[in-house]
C-alpha cells in the first residue's frame, strides 16, 4: 500500500504533496484506515503513524470535508453519514493507485522474492497447497506464501488489499471480482470400522438415523456447511448433528470410537482411510459437486506477478 510518511501527513510544509482540489492525497491513506478501524490508535498502527499524527490527520480531514467523519459515542467512534458514503470510494481509489503505480511492469518468477497472501480453508491447505508450493519452489524458489485461515469476511479482506487470493467454494464467490474454477470435489461418508450399526452397507435410513459430525465455519457471514440447508430443502428432513468442529480435515478422526458418521470431501476421506481405522462409503444420496474457486481483486488484473500466480494456481488445480 502507499507510503504516506509521518512528516507528510502531520503537516510538514517542506515535504512535497500531491493535491487534488486542495486535498492532500496522502491523507486518503489515513482516511481509509480511520474509516476502517474507527479508532485513532488502531488506525495509526495500521499506517505506522503515532497517535498525535493520526489525530492531526483526522483534524485536517474534518476541515476539508466540513464534517466530523468520526463521531464520539460513549467510548466508541461511529461514522457520520458522509463518512459512510466515503468508505467504498476511498478504498477503490487507493486500490487503483496501488495497482497502477506500485505494480512492477515486468515479472521474472526465478528472481522474485515476493510473498503472496492466500485465504483458504484447512481442506485446501491439506489437499491442494502442497502441490502449489512444490510447483512454485521449482519456478520461483525465493517467493513465499502466507496462508491465513478462511473466516467470515474473506471478501472484505480482499477489497482492503489484505490478501492476494481467496480459495473458496463457488457459492461464496463475489460477482464484483474475477474468479475461475480451481478444481472439483465430490463427497464421501466416513464411519469407524467398529461401528455397530453400519457394517456392510450405508442406506438412506442409516444416514438419517445416525448422529453426524460436521464442520461449522463461516464464510461471508454464512455458516457452513451449506450442505445442511441443501439437504433439508431436498429431502425435507434434518441431519442430527451431534458434534461440530471448526475444521474439515479432522472430521474422520472424530468418528473413531463412535457410531457417528461424517460427510467429507472425497480427498479427505481417501487420506483418512490410509491412516485411520475408518470405512468410507458412497453417500446414499446424490450430493452436488463442490467447485473450489480462485478469486482475486479486479484491480490486480494488471499485476504481472499476480497473473503469473493465478495461471500457476489454475494449472496445479488441474493436476490434483
Amino acid at each position: 500500500m502507499l507510503d504516506i510518511g509521518q512528516a507528510n501527513i502531520s503537516g510538514n510544509p517542506q515535504r512535497q504533496r500531491m493535491r487534488f482540489n486542495k486535498l492532500d492525497l496522502n491523507l486518503l491513506v489515513a482516511l481509509d484506515a480511520l474509516l476502517t478501524e474507527r479508532n485513532i490508535s488502531r488506525a495509526g498502527q495500521r499506517i505506522h503513524l503515532s497517535q498525535p499524527a493520526t489525530s492531526n490527520a483526522l483534524a485536517r480531514l474534518r476541515d476539508y470535508f466540513q464534517d466530523e467523519l468520526l463521531i464520539p459515542r460513549g467510548r466508541q467512534l461511529i461514522l457520520s453519514t458522509r463518512a459512510q458514503e466515503l468508505v467504498e470510494p476511498v478504498r477503490e481509489i487507493l486500490m487503483r493507485i496501488d495497482s497502477t503505480i506500485a505494480t512492477q511492469p515486468t515479472f521474472e518468477p526465478s528472481e522474485t522474492m515476493r510473498k503472496f497472501v492466500l485465504l483458504l480453508s484447512d481442506y485446501s491447505a491439506s489437499v491442494y497447497i502442497p502441490s502449489l508450493i512444490a510447483s512454485m519452489y521449482k519456478l520461483a524458489p525465493q517467493s513465499g506464501l502466507e496462508m491465513r485461515s478462511l473466516n467470515e469476511r474473506p471478501l472484505e479482506q480482499l477489497e482492503k488489499n489484505e490478501v492476494d487470493l481467496l480459495i473458496i467454494p463457488s457459492q461464496y464467490v463475489s460477482s464484483a471480482h474475477p474468479s475461475k474454477p480451481l478444481f472439483e470435489e465430490q463427497y464421501m461418508c466416513v464411519t469407524w470400522k467398529g461401528n455397530t450399526r453400519i457394517q456392510n452397507q450405508l442406506t438412506f435410513d442409516d444416514y438419517i438415523e445416525a448422529g453426524h459430525i460436521a464442520g461449522d465455519y463461516s464464510v461471508n457471514h454464512q455458516h457452513a456447511p451449506a450442505f445442511d440447508s441443501w439437504f433439508l430443502e431436498r429431502f425435507g428432513v434434518k441431519r442430527r448433528v451431534e458434534v461440530t468442529a471448526p475444521t474439515l480435515t479432522a472430521l474422520p478422526q472424530m468418528v473413531v470410537g463412535t457410531n457417528r458418521i461424517a460427510t467429507v470431501h472425497r480427498r479427505i476421506a481417501l487420506q483418512a482411510e490410509k491412516t485411520l481405522p475408518v470405512a468410507i462409503w458412497t453417500p446414499p444420496i446424490e450430493i452436488p459437486t463442490m467447485i473450489q474457486t480462485l478469486q482475486w481483486h479486479k484491480h490486480r488484473d494488471g499485476d504481472p506477478a499476480m497473473q503469473w500466480l493465478i495461471a500457476e494456481a489454475l494449472r496445479v488445480g488441474k493436476t490434483i
